[in-house]
């Protein structure tokens, strides 16, 4: 019976362990709390999904258009669009740090009752802005805050048919339950 106990207390204990030596140094963060999408499930069992605050830190847009994960508490944009702007090096519309980004976060963390050192989830789309925002949260004195290291979308294919598309593990990739559907209470639109 000890035997097992141990066992089940190591495997309990290894659910969420992620080798940070496994990261790209853009999802790599001063706190060093990882978690993958497949383990999310578990760990708001293990800690009581009343008491884990699980935001969103993608654009309005990435929710509206790309999907929304179930069970999040909401949403705060780590990044804000801006479309008069266009960034030639990564063909695309250039995306600053959101301004509001810490009283948007405290005004979720206050809804839920959350502490400093209360478990905090982010999900990206893909484990970068997860890593930043739980570095800036650190830097303000928050102490568990974990980043989902494949996000909503996942990693980008390497090789074979797929190669360049986000079809590696995240979120929507490995069957987690998400939707279209947004509910307006929990997406943050900034103006």
């Amino acid at each position: 019976m000890r035997l097992f106990l141990l066992a089940l207390a190591l495997f309990s204990f290894n659910v969420h362990a992620v080798d940070p030596a496994t990261l790209s140094k853009e999802k790599i963060s001063k706190l060093g709390l990882y978690i993958e999408a497949k383990d999310i499930p578990a760990f708001l069992e293990k800690h009581g999904k009343n008491k884990v605050l699980f935001l969103d830190l993608r654009t309005p847009e990435e929710l509206l258009f790309v999907g929304v994960p179930d069970g999040i508490d909401g949403s705060v944009p780590f990044g804000i669009m801006h479309y008069d702007k266009w960034d030639e090096k990564k063909s695309t519309y250039v995306r600053n740090p959101n301004p509001d980004f810490l009283s948007q976060f405290e005004l979720r963390a206050m809804d839920k009752g959350s502490e400093k050192s209360s478990p905090i989830l982010f999900i990206c789309r893909s484990g970068d802005r997860s890593a930043l925002g739980a570095d800036f949260l650190a830097r303000h004195g928050y102490t568990n805050v974990w980043s989902v290291v494949d996000g909503f979308e996942g990693d980008t294919a390497k090789d074979g048919p797929n190669k360049g598309k986000r079809t590696v593990n995240g979120w929507k990739n490995i069957g987690l339950p998400w939707s279209y559907k947004l509910d307006k209470d929990k997406v943050h639109f900034t103006k």
